[in-house]
C-alpha cells in the first residue's frame, strides 16, 4: 500500500515525528462533482422548511361578495381575499415542506477522501500529536492556535471535552469528532487539524 509521509506537530508548531499517510485516503484523485453533490445535501439536510404562507382559504375574512356581479361598471369580484387585492391570498407562496435528502455511502465515502485529500494537496491539514489544553478556556484554545499559526479551522480529535467547550465561543474554529467528519466542514476552514490518534480511524472507515 502507497503512502506519503507527512511531519507530526506538537501545539508549539514543533517537528516531533513523521506519519505515513494512505494514498487511498489522503492522495486519491479529486472529483469536484462528489464535493459539489454531498455539500448540496448537507446543506439542504439544515434547512427547517418551515417558511409559510396562506393561500386565499386561509386568509380570515373575505367570505362576503364586495360588490354584485353586474351593473356597477367595475371588475367582477367574489371575495376581498382574491390574490389581486392588497390583504389577498398568497398564489404559489411556500409551504412546509422536508428538503432533506440522502446520497449513496459509497459516494459519500469517495467525497471525504476527495475533501481529505484537496487539502493535503493545498498544504492545508496539519497533524498534532495530541491537542491537550490544561484547563476549559477559550483564551487557552486561541493562544495555541495562535502558536500554531491557525486562526480558522476545523478540528479533529477523539472524546477531548476540554477542547471541544474551550472552542464553543469561536466561530472561526470546529471541533469535531472522527464519527462526526464530513465534507462541508473540511472545505469550509481554512486549515483542518487532525490529531494522529484519529488517522488510523478515519482511514479505517474510508478504506472499508
Amino acid at each position: 500500500m502507497s503512502a506519503t509521509t507527512v511531519t507530526v506537530y506538537n501545539t508549539n508548531k514543533e517537528k516531533i515525528a513523521e506519519v505515513a499517510l494512505d494514498e487511498k485516503v489522503f492522495g486519491c484523485e479529486v472529483k469536484p462533482h462528489l464535493l459539489h453533490e454531498v455539500v448540496k445535501m448537507q446543506l439542504a439536510n439544515r434547512r427547517s422548511g418551515t417558511a409559510s404562507t396562506k393561500t386565499r382559504s386561509y386568509v380570515r375574512g373575505g367570505g362576503r361578495k364586495p360588490w354584485r356581479q353586474k351593473g356597477t361598471g367595475r371588475a367582477r369580484f367574489g371575495s376581498t381575499r382574491n390574490p389581486v387585492w392588497t390583504g389577498g391570498g398568497v398564489v404559489f407562496g411556500p409551504h412546509p415542506r422536508d428538503f432533506s435528502y440522502r446520497v449513496n455511502k459509497k459516494v459519500k465515502k469517495a467525497a471525504l477522501r476527495s475533501a481529505l485529500s484537496v487539502k493535503l494537496k493545498e498544504e492545508q491539514m496539519l497533524i498534532v500529536d495530541s491537542f491537550e489544553l490544561p484547563e476549559i478556556k477559550t483564551k487557552a484554545l486561541v493562544a495555541v492556535l495562535d502558536l500554531m499559526g491557525v486562526d480558522n479551522a476545523c478540528i479533529i480529535d477523539a472524546s477531548n471535552n476540554t477542547l471541544e467547550k474551550s472552542a464553543r465561543n469561536l466561530p472561526f474554529v470546529k471541533v469535531l469528532r472522527p464519527e462526526g467528519l464530513n465534507v462541508y466542514d473540511i472545505l469550509k476552514y481554512d486549515t483542518l487539524v487532525i490529531t494522529q490518534s484519529c488517522l488510523e480511524t478515519i482511514s479505517g472507515v474510508l478504506t472499508a
